[in-house]
């Protein structure tokens, strides 16, 4: 097994660079960081292609399991001092796991529906917290998938990986122009919902149990017009104090949280 001290190791620079967006493309790359969302990953097919440890900052002598699973899934090893896991790692209170994956590139063919699809739609999204954040609900709700359109922050961001605790990996996933999925939408039958505090309907008032993209914009300006003017509904979350919107996770999750609820009760 490969040991690295030094800061200066040209896989440590590899890793830094992989910050970068553009890094990240041309390289085919992505970062996952933290036991939890390697674990994930791990477990739901994902195949890293570096696993990097530190057994120094690792909280529970247990975990070290996961070096097994990962090498049996082609990961090559290396272990990091303390100190070069403490310049590789990007987040806060780090705890000695660290990967390279395949960078996820999924297109709308590629994705697999359901008989009556659940769809997330998020539209030129730029936190990478808040795509993170839908794709936990994504995977909690059990949403059929997530669709990134025309997007302004990469999946393979390592803020979205972290604020999605690995469920960038249990969620299918695709990047897509706003013009092809809606068209793709329409091809499938799939009703398209809008979410905007402009709508007249409140989002409880409006059937959401059938094959349905549940789509919300962009943190500043919300949906485009494109998304407006295609959707068969707009729909609104009604406010009560002085902001006039949620933030785009928290719209997304009452929303998709609502078309569960309606669902249950049409099963029941």
């Amino acid at each position: 097994m490969t040991l690295i001290t030094s800061i200066h190791n040209p896989r440590v620079r590899h890793l830094l660079a992989l910050r970068d967006r553009r890094e990240r493309e041309q390289a085919g790359q992505m970062l996952v960081e933290g036991y939890d969302e390697l674990a994930l990953a791990l477990a739901c097919g994902a195949r890293p292609l570096e696993l990097y440890h530190c057994p120094a900052l690792m909280r529970d002598p247990a975990q070290a399991r996961l070096l097994a699973r990962a090498q049996q899934a082609g990961a090559e090893l290396i272990e990091l001092s303390e100190r070069v896991f403490a310049r590789v790692a990007y987040r806060d209170g780090p705890d000695g796991w660290l990967a390279v994956f395949p960078l996820i590139r999924r297109k709308l063919t590629d994705l697999s529906l359901s008989a009556s699809p659940l769809l997330l739609v998020a539209e030129a999204v730029e936190k990478p917290g808040n795509l993170g954040a839908m794709l936990r609900t994504a995977d909690a709700a059990g949403v059929d998938a997530l669709i990134s359109c025309d997007p302004n922050t990469d999946l393979g961001n390592p803020n979205v990986v972290r604020s999605s605790k690995g469920a960038l990996f249990s969620v299918p996933v695709a990047e897509a122009g706003s013009d092809e999925t809606i068209a793709w939408l329409r091809q499938r039958g799939i009703a398209i919902v809008a979410a905007t505090p402009a709508a007249e309907a409140d989002f409880d008032q409006v059937d959401l149990a059938g094959p349905l993209a549940i789509a919300v914009g962009a943190e500043k300006d919300g949906l485009s017009r494109l998304w407006l003017d295609q959707a068969g509904v707009r729909v609104r979350i009604p406010m009560q104090g002085r902001v006039n919107s949620l933030n785009v996770s928290i719209a997304a999750a009452l929303l998709v949280y609502e078309a569960l609820r309606q669902r249950r009760a049409r099963q029941a």
